[in-house]
């Protein structure tokens, strides 16, 4: 009886334990069901992991192979040097003025001389023509009638010098070197009319002796047509001083040009205290002349070899080749990694001075996400405030021109006239730094990216910049073209010598000295690539060990190539 009494007592208290134990038992089934709901499928996690490798913007771990997985940070890191400056910059100072030896224009010019040219290209190739202009015009003891800018050409802009260039000060500025008017003369009521002819490519002093001035003397007036790299890159003191007066100094875009250049620097300054400016050119055109392939697949070898297929003379090349001989623009993505590895984040602001962006928007994307502060000419002004200058794109350029000039920082991602000027520009106005892509050894980082860290790959970067950064002493004297390289123009504080700390320098022949002349002895035999090979052959540990070669110069007779690329 009593264990009966007892079965009974636990049974009732099972019976109120019952719906206790249930209730549990369902809120944990619930738990379970929304945990399975918002957790990824194993599919979708293997797609992020491919996503974030892929983008270059995550951080994670390929637990799979072990290997890391490239992050990007969103600051510049703490680096030994100013971003902003290049170092011993401030012993150094452009020196143009003429020696004593030089005589005054109105002493050695002689009467019934004069001397026209007629540009080629686009408006940094034109002004080349117009600085070496001044120069033949020197040579030739000879009245220079001011230049005739380039209408015709694939540029298709109707400006004249007078609207490009501040004329009265190129004549009051240059008077004391070369006698300049604005048009030939009148000989018994009628202009005179000049004698056409073309001279060689690098013609030195002797050249222009030799097969001009006989000309002139009979014919009086002579127009040298397509006056692009028509003088030698090498040319005595007091001429090579001349070019710097010219490039430097007489050489002054217009008061609406540089009006309207100012306030596009002073929205940048309003913008920042600090601002980069990057010459893209990533336009279709340039692509397609470089033949390289840009990861676009069959489409953009499709759209890209229509557009080469316009040049008969260039023939197949081999895209891998040719990027790994560093010929190929860095991708948007890639300029930006590259800046980002040298000390800049993504808080600084950026100007982009550049045309029509093969792939648009979808190209620029990774760019902008590294640097979200993203401007050109058309964000920081009105369509009214541009309009003047919208229709002509020499004065565009020229716009763009200053911006990059004022800039504390300028990258170039092609080695054009624009580039080669504003190095030259740089080097001379106190060295601001100016960096150019070792592309041949930026390559394989860029190719390798994901399978090193950050801190591999910036580190490696930066190894491979030494010598592109534009510090002084970066390129031996008489290396490279005289504009990009105006050595005999910038002066060294010799009582600071003695604190200069030594840079890396690029290596290379002592071109000082002449090279054999082949064929005409009026023509240097200057090599058509003057770019240069790798300063130092430093090795990211255990990657590579190529040496450097930069964009090489063109050397086609293709006139639209010629003048697609000249900027």
């Amino acid at each position: 009886m009593a264990f009966h009494r007892r079965r009974l007592h636990y049974h009732h208290r099972f019976r109120f334990l019952i719906p206790f134990i249930s209730a549990i038992t369902a809120a944990i089934l619930i738990l379970f069901a929304l945990l399975s709901l918002l957790a990824p499928s194993p599919v979708d996690t293997a797609h992020l992991h491919r996503s974030h490798r892929q983008s270059s913007f995550e951080a994670e771990v390929d637990y799979a192979s072990g290997l890391p997985l490239f992050r990007v940070p969103t600051d510049g890191g703490k680096l030994d040097r100013d971003i902003w400056s290049t170092r011993n910059s401030e012993f150094f100072y452009g020196c143009s003025n003429a020696s004593t030896k030089f005589l005054k224009a109105e002493a050695i010019t002689q009467p019934n001389r004069y001397l026209m040219i007629a540009t080629s290209g686009g408006l940094n190739q034109q002004r080349t023509g117009i600085t070496d202009a001044v120069v033949a015009a020197r040579i030739l003891n000879a009245t220079l009638v001011v230049p005739k800018l380039d209408q015709k050409s694939y540029w298709k802009d109707s400006s004249n010098f007078s609207q490009i260039f501040d004329v009265n000060w190129f004549v009051s500025y240059l008077k004391n070197d070369v006698k300049i008017i604005k048009q030939l003369p009148r000989k018994g009521g009628k202009m005179l009319t000049p004698y056409t002819m073309r001279v060689p490519r690098k013609c030195n002093e002797r050249c222009y002796i030799n097969r001009i001035v006989p000309v002139l003397l009979k014919k009086r007036a002579v127009q040298l047509t397509k006056f692009d790299y028509r003088l030698s890159n090498r040319l005595s003191t007091d001429y090579q001083k001349l070019r710097c007066r010219v490039n430097y100094h007489a050489l002054r875009f217009t008061d609406p040009i540089r009006a309207m250049g100012k306030k596009l620097v002073s929205q940048m300054r309003r913008r920042s205290e600090h601002y980069i400016a990057l010459h893209l050119r990533f336009e279709p055109d340039m692509l397609a002349f470089s033949g390289c392939n840009y990861g676009g697949g069959e489409r953009e070898q499709k759209e890209l070899g229509a557009i080469r297929r316009r040049w008969k003379t260039l023939h197949r090349n081999n895209p891998d080749k040719a990027r790994r001989q560093g010929r190929c623009p860095l991708t948007p993505e890639e300029v930006g990694l590259m800046l980002r590895a040298l000390g800049y984040g993504a808080d600084v602001h950026i100007y982009v001075a550049s045309g029509e962006v093969y792939g648009g928007e979808d190209t620029l994307a990774p760019l902008k996400a590294l640097f979200p502060n993203f401007h050109t000419k058309e964000t920081i002004a009105t369509k009214e405030e541009l309009e003047p200058f919208s229709s002509f794109s020499s004065r565009m350029a020229a716009l763009d021109f200053i911006v990059c000039d004022e800039s504390d920082v300028f990258v170039t991602n092609n080695n054009g006239n624009m580039a080669k000027i504003l190095a030259g520009r740089r080097r001379y106005f106190g060295h601001k730094p100016t960096i150019r892509p070792n592309a041949k050894k930026l390559y394989r980082l860029f190719m390798n990216r994901t399978d090193m860290t950050w801190e591999v790959f910036a580190s490696g970067v930066r190894t491979f910049q030494r010598g592109f950064m534009g510090d002084p002493k970066e390129v031996r004297p008489g290396r490279g073209g005289f504009h990009e390289n105006p050595s005999t123009c910038i002066c060294e504080d010799s009582a600071a010598n003695k604190n200069i700390i030594s840079e890396p320098r690029k290596l290379g022949k002592d071109v000082t000295k002449r090279n054999a002349v082949n064929g005409d002895p009026n023509v240097d035999n200057e090599p058509d690539n003057d770019d240069d090979e790798d300063q130092n052959d430093i090795q990211v540990i255990g990657m590579f060990n190529e040496t450097n070669s930069d964009y090489e110069a063109l050397n086609s007779d293709d006139n639209e190539i010629e003048e697609i690329l000249s900027d």
